[in-house]
């Protein structure tokens, strides 16, 4: 109880004690103490009770501090009140300015409820992006109101929700969304739509460039490699040297123009052959590659645990196989080891890991590694015979299979760059299906 409060407490019963003592005196003078009792005593009741109906009533005390409680209840109550209404004042004046910024942003954003998927509320970029109305869709289901669009099971998968990297927009084919699903509360998800047609104009723009720029180099490097080809460094003995670094650069651009080509055909399609990939011939196939890249500097283990082969492209996935084991070799010393593991996981998964005894990979780096011609540090040699854009054609590969990299390394204790497949993904040899691995 506030201090001021528990004064004016006193008070009151220290008058209410002196008005009964009072009428008790005056009432034994007249010889009737019992009546002048129950007098005094209505009496203070139905003052109470006054009082007690003017704080009802909402009536303002006085500013002058009284003696009464009801007085000092009555200024608490009054300034509460007041305290209240300033807040609600802020908190209204905060919900507009949200509102007003929600509605400020280009991107729709829709409030969506967790368990009737129905739309509580969206702002004014949901109306051009999505086609939603504020009289008519406040309340509906959203799978309803944006139909042509496949979200349904989209929704339903909730907060394992992937986004929708390229959807139309219901108001306008040729407008492209990205989609987005935030459960931000117990109840309340946050629909994110974002128009991305520019960006995917761009990068449809880039990659034809990239493209096309790739293939008219292809000719005249052929041209400039076949006359390389036909000096012959003992006719020109001063020139050996500038033959020799010509021919190396010549053969590096060829590789790097090959893998632009390649990483421009991985972006242009959006899923890949359904072929078994014999996974025995694949592993020592790279067992050959790393032995005959290392020049038997490196030991090269490999191991065959899983006893089954993978569904997709055999060329694409020896492809991406063959980058992670040649930078396995290119990064490992000399006398060190390079393994590779193709191995069960649990769910009925599988996956191939390439480990190596390399310096390591700081950890700041490993998110970037799979950007195109991201070198760790610019101390590494270029002269290694990498492009830069290995783990790129990784990365792209792996995602036509709905598989994912993952990179574990430590500095000084080497790296191992692990591809995951899942169980759709996974045949037993001899195209059987493959049974999950029992539990350990």
């Amino acid at each position: 109880m506030p201090p001021p409060l528990r004064r004016a407490l006193w008070r009151s019963l220290r008058d209410a004690l002196l008005v009964l003592a009072a009428a008790a005196l005056a009432g034994r003078v007249a010889g009737h103490p019992g009546a002048a009792l129950a007098v005094a005593a209505l009496g203070l009741l139905g003052w109470h009770g006054w009082r007690l109906y003017r704080l009802l009533q909402g009536r303002r005390p006085p500013a002058a501090e009284a003696r009464g409680i009801w007085d000092a209840l009555g200024r608490l109550l009054h300034r509460r009140q007041a305290q209240t209404r300033a807040a609600r004042r802020r908190l209204l004046q905060l919900l507009r300015a949200y509102r007003a910024a929600a509605d400020a942003l280009p991107d729709a954003v829709v409030v969506v409820d967790r368990n009737t998927q129905r739309i509580r509320w969206f702002n004014r970029a949901a109306t051009g992006l999505l086609g939603l109305a504020p009289h008519r869709d406040l309340g509906a289901p959203l799978a309803a109101r944006l139909h042509p669009l496949p979200i349904a099971h989209w929704l339903a998968a909730g907060r394992r929700a992937e986004p929708i990297l390229d959807a139309p927009s219901p108001v306008d084919g040729r407008v492209h969304l990205h989609l987005r699903l935030l459960p931000y509360s117990e109840d309340l998800w946050l629909l994110v739509a974002r128009d991305v047609t520019q960006l995917l104009h761009l990068e449809r723009m880039r990659r034809d460039f990239v493209a096309n720029v790739s293939h008219e180099l292809r000719t005249p490097l052929t041209v400039v490699h076949g006359y390389l080809d036909m000096l012959d460094p003992e006719d020109h003995p001063e020139w050996a040297t500038a033959l020799a670094e010509m021919r190396r650069q010549s053969q590096r651009m060829a590789r790097l123009v090959e893998d632009l080509l390649t990483l421009s055909r991985l972006e242009s399609r959006d899923s890949l052959p359904e072929e078994p990939v014999e996974m025995a011939p694949l592993l020592a196939s790279l067992a050959r590659e790393a032995a005959a890249l290392g020049q038997g500097r490196h030991a090269v283990e490999v191991r065959d645990e899983a006893g089954c082969d993978l569904l997709g492209s055999p060329q694409d996935l020896h492809s991406a196989f063959s980058n992670l084991v040649a930078n396995a070799v290119r990064y490992t010393p000399a006398g060190g080891t390079v393994r590779i593991v193709f191995a069960r996981e649990d769910g009925g998964g599988a996956a191939l890991s390439v480990e190596d005894t390399g310096p390591g990979i700081p950890a700041e780096h490993i998110p970037r590694l799979t950007e195109r011609f991201y070198r760790v540090s610019a101390s590494r040699p270029r002269e290694s015979g990498g492009t830069g854009l290995g783990l790129s054609i990784v990365k792209h590969v792996l995602g036509l299979h709905q598989a994912r990299l993952s990179i574990d390394s430590r500095v000084g204790h080497g790296s191992r760059f692990t591809c995951h497949f899942g169980p759709e993904r996974v045949r037993m040899r001899h195209d059987g299906p493959v049974a999950a691995p029992a539990a350990p």
